[in-house]
């Protein structure tokens, strides 16, 4: 793919425009790999812990604090990414404004410096962003419409599927790893893939970029949704 990579930005103004656009690429394009930005986390594991306990730290992270970003990526089989008929590509930028530091929401101060220097513009979020209510109502339609073709790509993706679940119901995820999963599976369906876990089976170690290196994939403009599907 020679084409370069667009990072649509979306916000509330723009938001039914966008989705409708996803929607129409969606059918020719029916791998999906998305992300979360979030304001860090306030209790901590450590990952020889058992996974009950870690959900449970999770979890906590997730039903006290609130997304920022959401990213999405959209691919074919060959792993080329949507045009909507322009001369590049495109992948999407969630912009939301349910987190709001000045409110006292929860967070890590590192987290927050980390995405100041990564582009985060907090005050727009706060002015321009995406009611994640509304949000979840086209999410849920357009999954709901697509879940038979959808696989669902994601890189160490717990939080992800959290900050998503928590969109989509609007209320506290549930209370244990099974019941969790369960809600996954049956918004979602049974293609849902962690690379994470896939590259251990291969022997291969370390952060996404890592083994985008190992596997000599190179880095690409755009988010890390890009990079996931790439590695997939």
């Amino acid at each position: 793919m020679n084409k370069r990579v667009e990072i649509r930005s979306v916000w509330q103004q723009n938001l039914e425009s966008e989705f409708a656009l996803i929607e129409a690429a969606i059918a020719h394009y029916p791998f999906v790999s998305f992300d979360t930005e979030f304001p860090g986390t306030i209790l901590e594991c450590k990952a020889w812990d058992p996974p009950a306990y870690q959900y449970q730290i999770m979890k906590g992270n997730v039903d006290a604090m609130n997304i920022i970003q959401l990213g999405l990526t959209l691919s074919d089989h060959s792993g080329n990414l949507p045009d909507l008929g322009t001369d590049c590509c495109c992948i999407w930028e969630f912009n939301f404004r349910d987190f709001d530091i000045e409110r006292g929401d929860h967070h890590s101060a590192d987290a927050i410096e980390f995405l100041k220097r990564h582009g985060i513009d907090f005050l727009q979020n706060k002015k321009k962003g995406i009611y994640s209510s509304n949000f979840a109502w086209l999410m849920e339609r357009m999954v709901l419409h697509n879940r038979s073709r959808l696989t669902w790509v994601t890189f160490h993706g717990s939080y992800d599927f959290g900050y998503l679940m928590k969109i989509l119901t609007q209320k506290d995820l549930p209370t244990d790893i099974g019941g969790f999963m369960g809600e996954v599976e049956k918004k979602f369906g049974k293609r849902v893939y962690d690379i994470k876990h896939l590259i251990k089976c291969q022997g291969l170690y370390g952060g996404l970029e890592k083994v985008a290196r190992l596997l000599q994939v190179g880095r690409v403009a755009g988010r890390v949704t890009r990079l996931v599907l790439i590695v997939y």
